[in-house]
C-alpha cells in the first residue's frame, strides 16, 4: 500500500515539472506550438482533411457552404493534405477570445471557437457525402439520473469534439 502512495507522489511531481516546463516555455515563446503573431496573439488553426481534391473543395474560390457563412470572422487556408491524400482545409478565427471572456464564452457554450470546428466538419461531410448527416432525433436511450453527466457530455459534443 505505501509503495503506491510513494509512486503515485512521484508521478505527480514529475507531471507537475513537466507542466510548468511547457508553461514557462510557451511564455518564454520556446516552445514550437506558441507562434505569435504582431497583434500578440497565438493563432489556433482548425484542419480537417477532406477526401477530395482542392479543386472540388473550392471552386473558383468558393468556399463551402458552412465556412461561407462564417464571413469575415475566419481566415480560411486550402492546401494539399500531406502525402498527397486530399485536401487540408484550414480556419481559424481573425480575433480569438481571450483570457475570462474566453473561458466564460466556453463554459457557457457560445464560444466562436466552436461555430469554427463545426463548420469544418460540416463541410467535410457535405463536401464528401454530398449532406450534413445529423444524429437521429430522438434517441434510442431511456434517461436517467445516472446518465444526467453522459447526456450533458452528448449534448455538447456538437461544439467541442474531434474534427
Amino acid at each position: 500500500m505505501r509503495r503506491i502512495t510513494m509512486g503515485t507522489a512521484v508521478g505527480a511531481a514529475v507531471a507537475g515539472v513537466v507542466v510548468n516546463r511547457i508553461l514557462t516555455a510557451r511564455r518564454r515563446n520556446l516552445w514550437p506550438m506558441s507562434t505569435v503573431t504582431q497583434d500578440g496573439r497565438r493563432p489556433r488553426w482548425h484542419v480537417v482533411t477532406v477526401n477530395r481534391p482542392p479543386e472540388e473543395v473550392a471552386p473558383g474560390g468558393r468556399l463551402p457552404e458552412p465556412l461561407a457563412k462564417l464571413g469575415d470572422q475566419v481566415e480560411v487556408q486550402v492546401n494539399r493534405a500531406v502525402g498527397d491524400r486530399g485536401t487540408a482545409l484550414a480556419a481559424r478565427l481573425r480575433h480569438e477570445p481571450t483570457g475570462v471572456v474566453g473561458t466564460a464564452a466556453r463554459v457557457a457554450g457560445t464560444d466562436p471557437r466552436q461555430q469554427v470546428r463545426l463548420a469544418l466538419r460540416e463541410s467535410k461531410m457535405l463536401l464528401e457525402t454530398g449532406e450534413i448527416l445529423q444524429p437521429d432525433k430522438p434517441g434510442t436511450v431511456k434517461h436517467t439520473i445516472t446518465g444526467k453527466p453522459l447526456d450533458l457530455a452528448i449534448s455538447r459534443a456538437r461544439g467541442e469534439g474531434r474534427l
